[in-house]
């Protein structure tokens, strides 16, 4: 990137930094870490890393865990102790909680702390017999097997019924006195929503959380916090009384709140990366301004906030505001990350983490907090997993399609990440086949005939389009084992249907 262009970037990125109230760091604090440990002897601070406390609940790992470079610092160390007490949720971003590369790939177990370790695979489901246990998506024609994935629900069609009113209320929810930031913000909501994916996976979830019984967890540490009080018969949810109830409506508000702020940040970043079209049409700031754009962009993160605050869980809006947080981690990296940075899978996947998959992971964590379950419980923690790694393999997903697909089906321009000066999975693993691409990727194809003759070398390889699409499928697997984890109902089962439409999907 030019300095010209970088400057616009920094302007346009205030606004999104002034509504979730966070203090950007000097670019000093950008620098590579000279650290030879990603968790606890790191001169750099991962998002939302506790200090003493996560190192006390940490176990030893009995691999060694590769340098991954500087850590996009949103908040310091000592900003970030004096928020906390002795209640308050320690949160650690998802990319330390569960796997983000196969051990083939050097990939590492994570540490076991609050929000990994319940995950036993049996105890949500003792006496219910499974069909679907030890389910491989493999097994399953278009990745391998014979299989047919239309013998589980349309995860689509099962909640159609239930989102069909969403874009109406939701275009209420963000209704304006201001006409222009009124058009502008509901852009979106229209014409052009797609598969509303993320509210789909939200209200699934919400189902397939309401077959689980709320485990019975004791004792006071904060991981045993966070559950909705349930003022139901029984007081509980169940399958029987979920649908209609006042759960089911504060879930259902989450999905919206999740979009909300999923549409703020596509309106800001194609601000920031000065793209012309979005969902194939034209983007907000081509069909209003800039200013207009980032307005429409803060006013949405401002009613997603509002919203949080009116589900009346002080758990679900620390983690919902952490989502918020990440999203900017996000932006910060791929702006500032270092030349060797560039060429890490790990740096990759971590980005595609903050910009993609914790918004993902830390809402289906969300729903099971409100449905009734601690944030440490099995429920919580499956949801959160299965979030982390649907995430990972949509993003993936959608880096492959970017060279495999065009504009017109994409509904965005082909190639838009490199022209951006970025290198993801499937450049990523040519670059390890062909040396002479890791110059150009250093220097983010800035040099005339740079992109070009990466993808020359893409096309030419035999291996790095079937290594991003197996690491597409081994985060599917992830999220699928992460599902079976949880008891079977047509939701959960139509979840996992989900995880093979998103990594065979062409558009």
């Amino acid at each position: 990137m030019n300095s010209e262009r970088t400057s616009k970037r920094g302007n346009y990125a205030v606004p999104l930094m002034l509504v979730v109230a966070f203090a950007l760091p000097t670019v000093d604090a950008f620098a590579p870490a000279q650290s030879s440990s990603r968790l606890v002897h790191t001169s750099s601070i991962n998002l939302l890393q506790m200090t003493a406390t996560l190192r006390e609940e940490s176990t030893a790992s009995s691999s060694s865990p590769r340098d991954l470079g500087a850590q996009p610092v949103v908040v310091s160390a000592e900003a970030e102790a004096l928020s906390h007490s002795e209640t308050t949720m320690k949160l650690v971003p998802s990319f330390d909680l569960f796997q983000m590369l196969s051990e083939e790939e050097g990939g590492i177990i994570p540490h076991t702390v609050a929000g990994n370790a319940m995950r036993d695979g049996t105890i949500l489901k003792v006496g219910i017999p499974d069909e679907l246990e030890g389910m491989q998506l493999k097994d399953y024609k278009g990745l391998g097997g014979k299989k047919k994935i239309e013998t589980l629900p349309d995860p689509f069609s099962m909640v159609e019924k239930e989102l069909q009113p969403f874009s109406d209320s939701i275009k209420e929810l963000v209704s304006t006195d201001q006409p222009i930031l009124s058009m502008a913000a509901k852009h979106f909501f229209e014409k052009r929503h797609g598969k509303r994916f993320r509210p789909t996976i939200v209200q699934l979830i919400a189902k397939a959380v309401a077959a689980c019984h709320p485990e019975d967890i004791k004792g006071d540490r904060w991981e045993n916090s966070g559950a909705s009080k349930i003022s139901m018969e029984g007081g509980k949810v169940t399958t029987g009384n979920h649908q209609g109830s006042e759960v089911w409506r504060k879930q259902a508000q989450l999905g919206q709140i999740v979009e909300m702020i999923h549409v703020a940040s596509l309106i800001h970043d194609d601000v920031l990366d000065e793209a012309d079209t979005r969902r194939g049409g034209e983007a907000v700031h081509k069909l209003y301004s800039n200013k207009v754009a980032v307005l429409a962009g803060d006013y949405l993160l401002a009613r997603a906030s509002v919203l949080l605050a009116r589900l009346e869980n002080t758990a679900v809006v620390q983690i919902m505001a952490t989502a918020l947080e990440s999203l900017v981690a996000g932006e910060i990296m791929q702006l500032k990350s270092s030349p060797e940075e560039l060429l890490q899978m790990e740096s990759y996947l971590r980005k595609s983490y903050y910009k993609t998959a914790s918004l993902i992971c830390y809402a289906c964590r969300s729903v099971a907090l409100l449905g009734g379950h601690a944030y440490g419980s099995t429920v919580a923690t499956a949801c959160e997993e299965f979030g982390f790694h649907m995430g990972l393999a949509f993003q993936i997903q959608d880096d492959i399609l970017d060279f495999t697909a065009a504009a017109s089906i994409l509904g965005k321009p082909a190639l838009a990440d490199m022209s951006l000066g970025l290198s993801t999975a499937p450049i990523l693993y040519a670059a390890q086949e062909f040396p002479h691409l890791r110059p150009l990727v250093k220097r983010r194809f800035k040099e005339k005939g740079d992109k070009q003759t990466a993808l020359e070398a893409l096309y030419k390889s035999d291996t790095a389009m079937d290594k991003a699409k197996d690491l597409a499928q081994f985060h599917a697997q992830k999220a699928v084992d992460a599902l079976l984890r949880l008891p079977p109902s047509d939701a959960r089962d139509a979840l996992l249907r989900l995880t093979y439409v998103v990594i065979t999907r062409k558009k």
